[in-house]
């Protein structure tokens, strides 16, 4: 094995190379070059195929990763990539937005030793890449068809996963989206120069030529009700993910140019995909000229302060409450927002937005770290008399997501949820209180990763494929 593996002694770690940033600045195109073959199969030769795979024991998904860097340093892609692909519905999507220096990669056995982690990631993304150009990746053919049908309400991550699942099991599929594109935070959330809306949009094309049914523009609770939808289907999956924006109630919090990030990114992502966005074309959601002032520190609002950049924003600022070594978000993200110009203001908290009809400038406080809190952090505390007052033509507001009133939005009284306002649902089954109703991913969990929304769609896949055939197996001991 040593003559195609555990090369990491004499090879160096080496990534995709990422274009130049004032060329990748001037538009949203991914920034990092697709690897070439000799790359992938030499960073792939890496590995040191240790006994313990602490990058599989850390994805959520449980990626067969030393095995399919091994099939890949012996130029075996094909089989690389059945293997990658059967454990995750979509490692073209893994492979571009997961943070790896979090999971994977932020694991592996020869980063810790300081050769250098093996990039994982690129690797993936490669490795995927070349089976659609390949043809490799074909719609599901189905033997033997179901005469039951499931219900899933979302087409995001979860939803998409889930979907493929059991339609692989010969159930028919119908998937409900409020949005006129399947994808979800994918496709409106996710700005391109992370993941090309290409990307998405073959794989739900894939779905639905596999006979997965998407009903787009249907709201929940206004064109159908929950109770209806459970007359329906055999089985219902809610899988909505949370898009209620966190506020943060300060003086002058109405006034304009103040805005959500998921509108700001929503809008973004519209205009690069062809859409008529009135108020972007306005100047309202566009950063063109201004001064922003994004208040966040995770993936959200990396999102935005690289969005602003491209958009050719005047100047670009993030407020941020804990220091560079406490952000939540990805440190290679941070790193691509500083080298593209992003200027970050640490340990800093707003206390007022200021204007007369819009917002002018902001007041900001500077901000000590305490003792750590429940969370193992150190607690953020104001430093009195520290405040500061920062310009700002727009602000954008990165911090975090929190469930839709989901009871009263699907006419569902009785769907029970948590003080969080997240579905509960049965820990083993996924099962909410009502019977032959599921809930997977951010619903459940709260906002997380995308690689966390396809390990729970294909958790519940499985629990209600153990339901449908209970249900079958009990109507043929009655009969």
């Amino acid at each position: 094995m040593t003559d195609k593996m555990l090369k990491f002694v004499k090879i160096g770690q080496q990534n995709p190379p990422k274009r130049d940033v004032e060329n990748r600045k001037s538009d949203f195109k991914e920034i990092y070059n697709q690897f070439i073959k000799d790359k992938a199969k030499e960073q792939s030769s890496r590995c040191s195929q240790c006994g313990v795979p602490f990058c599989q024991i850390h994805c959520p998904l449980s990626n067969n990763i030393p095995d399919w860097l091994k099939l890949t340093a012996e130029g075996r892609v094909q089989e690389a990539y059945e293997l990658s692909q059967s454990t995750n519905n979509m490692p073209e999507v893994c492979g571009r937005i997961c943070p790896q220096d979090r999971l994977c990669e932020g694991n592996c056995v020869i980063e810790q030793s300081g050769h250098g982690t093996v990039t994982i990631g690129s690797v993936e993304k490669y490795i995927t890449d070349t089976a659609w150009e390949k043809g490799w990746i074909k719609p599901l053919k189905i033997k033997n068809e179901k005469n039951q049908s499931i219900g899933i309400i979302g087409a995001g991550p979860a939803g998409l996963a889930a979907a493929e699942q059991l339609r692989k099991c010969g159930y028919k599929i119908t998937i409900y989206d409020r949005y006129d594109r399947p994808g979800g935070l994918l496709i409106y959330g996710i700005p391109n120069f992370k993941l090309e809306k290409f990307v998405v949009q073959r794989r739900t094309k894939l779905l639905d030529e596999s006979g997965i049914e998407f009903i787009q523009n249907f709201e929940v609770g206004k064109d159908s009700n929950l109770e209806q939808l459970r007359k329906k289907h055999d089985a219902l999956l809610i899988a909505t993910g949370v898009y209620k924006a966190r506020e943060i109630n300060l003086p002058g919090n109405d006034l304009n140019n103040i805005f959500p990030a998921m509108e700001f990114l929503t809008a973004s992502n519209r205009k690069g995909l062809g859409d008529e966005v009135e108020l972007f074309d306005k100047g309202v959601l566009n950063a063109e000229g201004k001064d922003v002032v994004v208040i966040g520190g995770g993936d959200t609002a990396m999102d935005c302060v690289r969005t602003s950049i491209r958009q050719k924003a005047k100047s670009v600022k993030c407020l941020y409450r804990r220091d560079k070594e406490n952000m939540p978000g990805s440190a290679r993200e941070v790193s691509n927002a500083e080298e593209e110009g992003v200027e970050f203001v640490w340990l800093s908290s707003p206390k007022e937005f200021k204007g007369t009809s819009k917002i002018e400038s902001l007041i900001v406080d500077k901000i000590q770290l305490g003792d750590p809190d429940e969370s193992g952090r150190r607690r953020p505390e104001i430093k009195k008399g520290s405040n500061f007052e920062i310009k700002a033509d727009m602000v954008i507001k990165a911090l975090g997501f929190d469930p839709e009133n989901l009871p009263n939005l699907f006419d569902s009284q009785e769907l029970q949820v948590s003080k969080w306002g997240t579905i509960k649902t049965d820990f083993d089954t996924m099962e909410t209180n009502l019977e032959g109703v599921f809930a997977a991913g951010d619903i459940v969990r709260g906002a997380s990763l995308v690689v966390w929304a396809i390990k729970d769609g294909r958790d519940a896949a499985s629990s209600i494929k153990k339901y449908l055939e209970t249900k079958v197996a009990q109507k043929a001991k009655v009969a």
